[in-house]
């Protein structure tokens, strides 16, 4: 298990367009990952599981990952969010 927590920096949060971008990203890696807000943990390769945390700009997340790529896999997703989602 790999995991790392970080600050949603773009101020809409994991909502419709920033969570495609992070789901994506996950589903990119064979491991299997997921994101916890406070007490509630969710597939990170989910659309619904991800956008029902209701994550806002400002909120703390933790990113966990078990698997072959896991070390990769979070911290790709936590580069992802430290960017604030800006497109490449």
């Amino acid at each position: 298990m790999y995991v790392k927590d970080v600050t949603v920096q773009n101020q809409v949060g994991l909502h419709a367009r920033p969570a495609t971008f992070f789901i994506q990203k996950a589903n990119e890696f064979k491991s299997s990952i997921w994101v916890e807000k406070e007490e509630r943990r969710v597939n990170a390769k989910s659309l619904l599981g991800v956008l029902s945390l209701g994550i806002m700009g400002g909120t703390e997340i933790r990113i966990i990952a078990g698997g072959s790529d896991e070390e990769q896999a979070v911290d790709e997703l936590v580069k992802l969010i430290n960017s604030g989602f800006t497109e490449q």
